[in-house]
């Protein structure tokens, strides 16, 4: 497994060790893994402070991804309650039918969007990309197996204490699933970070285009300069790196959590 995992990082140091280096020194056989002359400065301050305003691109992905994130967690969440500790005439056959949406794909349904985002005046707008992620069937999916573990006792509980389907999601419910909200929002996050397409097809605007379309326009630019693009993929990168260091512990107790049931 060491082995692997050294395999699985080589990649990712080269691009940092590149991202430090002179263009001539790239590709230099064998690998310089510690550069021998050193360009870092250079390279990021053209990345960051060049043509192309980096620092908006980073505060577009920023604000669309945990919007985005909070909101998918909420809503994939109170659905994932919803389909399993409220009893309703329906309920399973309707998570099917929300569940079948998940087998469209999601190309089939760009056309439709894209007319009805013109329509309504949500095209070239942050807030049309946060409304096309917020509502996740995954999600919903992935929580509802985890809400599945919890005990109905702690509902029955809740309800002879006098508390509501709000007071009983809110204060024990989320409490009790926070390992796996946390591990949802995580890969939410990711996931959001590194959509192309939906930038690509819903916005047009210069000032409101997320950092990896602020990317790809900076490697067109820079296509022969490996070392600028090496540098601009690290910082885009750094970002999903924090987000799992901080929140790996949370991570493991969702996956172990949704191990065992009872």
């Amino acid at each position: 497994m060491l082995i692997f995992g050294i395999v699985m990082v080589l990649p990712f140091i080269w691009m940092v060790s590149a991202s430090f280096k002179v263009e001539s020194d790239v590709f230099k056989y064998p690998i310089e893994w510690i550069p021998s002359t050193w360009n870092a400065i250079e390279n990021y301050t053209q990345v960051w402070f060049g043509k192309f305003p980096f620092s908006l691109y980073y505060w577009n992905s920023i604000k669309v991804a945990v919007i985005t994130t909070v909101l998918s967690a909420l809503f994939s969440s109170m659905a994932a309650y919803g389909f399993t500790k409220m009893k309703f005439k329906g309920r399973d056959v309707l998570f099917l039918i929300v569940l079948s949406t998940y087998m469209i794909p999601h190309q089939a349904t760009l056309v439709p969007q894209f007319l009805i985002y013109r329509w309504v005046g949500l095209f070239d707008s942050h807030l049309g990309l946060v409304l096309l992620s917020s509502f996740s069937v995954l999600g919903t999916f992935l929580l509802r197996q985890f809400f599945m573990s919890i005990s109905n006792e702690f509902i029955e509980s809740a309800k002879i204490d006098g508390a509501g389907h709000f007071t009983t999601f809110t204060r024990i419910v989320m409490p009790l699933m926070r390992p796996a909200i946390a591990t949802y929002a995580i890969l939410r996050f990711i996931w959001t970070w590194n959509d192309y397409q939906n930038p690509l097809i819903f916005i047009r605007s210069e000032t409101k285009i997320t950092l990896q379309l602020g990317l790809a326009k900076f490697s067109d630019l820079s296509g022969v300069y490996y070392s600028l693009i090496m540098a601009g993929a690290v910082s885009a990168i750094l970002p999903l790196l924090i987000i799992f260091i901080i929140g790996q512990k949370q991570v493991i107790e969702g996956l172990s959590s949704g191990g065992v049931k009872g």
